[in-house]
């Protein structure tokens, strides 16, 4: 079997090493019959902790589709993908070595006619613990609930469930070993979530600080993604003419997202990078979300950390290229940690100790 050598600093002590892929599988005794790879700053495999695979602006999409957002993620970098709610069974991915890892979390669970058409199980609230049961069983250790969405009755973002019912939901995940996580935008619905033992906040545009101390508290995770809330102004603006209040409210949360961010970073809320890509928003563009973290002010190590090493740990794989560890790693010409730029262009995208890219 020949053994493939990569040189160069190891992230994220960054100490220059010799790594040898043998199989799959990393080692830094030199086999025999080596073949020189690549050199150059050597990163884990990076983490989308927010994607959708399978999911086009209408719902569910084909197989060639779904398989092409996953190369586009794979060729970017991004080698092992949370996927955040998808209406389709996406687990052939799982058997095809080319492809990124990919741990699913089933169906958005939504309220009736509370989302985007298509995309969730859209339950009542006597409905909703069975539909949790049922992603939990569907989905590979994580459920995805739909917090807040437009209430077009009230013309302003409502939470999806009472808090009682969100309790009773987290619950039942819970008991069947799948950690939970939600949409969530703005405020209203978070102190019943993060009361209940919610394990991760997706967006979390509406925090405020007492309920970050609550998270620090709690141990609860926020994924920012950064990029999709940028679209903010172009939903209000959309909406502006309808619905006043909720134009106002999105305004609001674009206007102290960075703020938001910032603050539950300095007080130590665990913070990882999702794309969000799917529907509506490209895949392949985790370099860009994390590019848009760091200019937000988090430090550079802390959001290519928060891409990887730091959300590989956070979803239980290997944070680092020990020895015989997985060999999921990108390979880039100059030190990301010097410009998150770099993240754009790999030099080589090794995925299952192949070459899949370069």
């Amino acid at each position: 079997m020949t053994a493939l050598a990569f040189s160069g600093p190891v992230l994220p002590d960054g100490e220059p090493r010799e790594l040898y892929v043998v199989g799959d599988r990393v080692t830094y005794e030199r086999p025999a019959g080596v073949e020189t790879a690549v050199r150059g700053w050597i990163v884990p495999g990076l983490v989308d902790a927010h994607c959708h695979i399978g999911l086009g602006a209408e719902g569910a999409v084909d197989e060639a589709t779904t398989e092409r957002q996953a190369v586009e993620d794979r060729d970017g970098g991004a080698l092992l993908l949370r996927d955040c709610g998808s209406p389709g069974d996406t687990r052939w991915v799982q058997d095809r070595e080319d492809l990124p890892r990919l741990i699913r979390a089933g169906r958005h669970i939504a309220r009736t006619r509370r989302y985007m058409r298509g995309y969730a199980d859209e339950v009542e609230p006597e409905a909703l613990p069975a539909a949790v049961a049922r992603e939990a069983r569907r989905g590979d250790g994580w459920v995805k609930l739909v917090g807040d969405w437009i209430d077009r009755g009230e013309g302003d973002l409502r939470p999806s469930f009472a808090a009682e019912d969100f309790t009773a939901a987290i619950k039942v995940a819970h008991d069947h070993g799948a950690r939970v996580t939600a949409h969530c935008f703005g405020r209203d619905v978070l102190p019943g979530l993060i009361e209940a033992g919610i394990d991760c906040i997706e967006h979390g545009t509406g925090l405020t600080p007492d309920l970050i101390e609550a998270l620090v508290e709690r141990g609860t995770a926020v994924v920012p993604t950064v990029l999709q809330t940028a679209i903010f102004p172009d939903l209000a603006a959309q909406a502006g003419a309808k619905f006043p209040a909720y134009a106002t409210t999105m305004t609001d949360l674009f206007d102290r997202r960075r703020e938001t961010i910032m603050t539950a970073f300095e007080a130590g809320v665990p913070l990882y990078a999702g794309s969000d890509g799917g529907g509506n928003q490209r895949h392949g563009i985790l370099h860009a979300e994390v590019l848009a973290m760091h200019r937000f002010g988090l430090p550079a190590d802390y959001a290519l950390g928060a891409a990887s090493w730091r959300a590989r740990d956070w979803l239980g794989w290997n944070a680092g290229l020990g020895e015989g560890d997985p060999a999921d790693f990108v390979v880039y010409d100059a030190d990301p940690l010097a410009d998150l730029s770099v993240l754009a262009r790999p030099a080589a995208v090794v995925l299952r100790g192949r070459v899949v890219g370069r």
